[in-house]
């Protein structure tokens, strides 16, 4: 069973500042609450290690796309099977849109229940919204 989220914020902050902030994989951690750490091997690969209910999970992913302060975009090469895009749109000299995209495979029970309960759809929310306040913390003059 393949599942999806698509799930969106708006953030008082320059494209700018939300590019430069998802762009550093280090600050995932930071805002992305299940996410324990992320590593860089390489310009274009990075390892993840998760803290998920009911399951630690690690895993590797590549780049795909890197369209600076438009789109960046990934998949697992081992591990869980995973890809994910998040875009970065201009809504004014002071405000961005961030939207982010998952398509994964649910592997045990929990992991399904998640899916099937839109448990990881709130998930995503919530932490849509940490990225929102440190996005938001990280503009100058603020």
């Amino acid at each position: 069973m393949s599942s999806s989220l698509v799930e969106t914020v708006d953030v008082e902050a320059p494209v700018a500042v939300s590019w430069t902030l998802w762009n550093d994989v280090a600050e995932w951690p930071k805002f992305l609450s299940h996410v324990q750490k992320v590593v860089p091997i390489d310009n274009r690969s990075f390892a993840w290690w998760l803290s998920l209910p009911g399951a630690d999970k690690s895993f590797t992913a590549e780049i795909t796309e890197l369209v600076p302060q438009e789109r960046i975009a990934w998949k697992t090469t081992k591990g869980v099977e995973h890809a994910g895009v998040v875009t970065f749109h201009r809504l004014s000299d002071t405000t961005s849109r961030v939207t982010l995209q998952i398509e994964y495979n649910p592997q045990g029970f929990v992991e399904q229940l998640g899916a099937l309960t839109n448990l990881d759809s709130t998930l995503a929310n919530y932490d849509l919204g940490e990225f929102k306040r440190a996005a938001e913390a990280a503009v100058p003059g603020v």
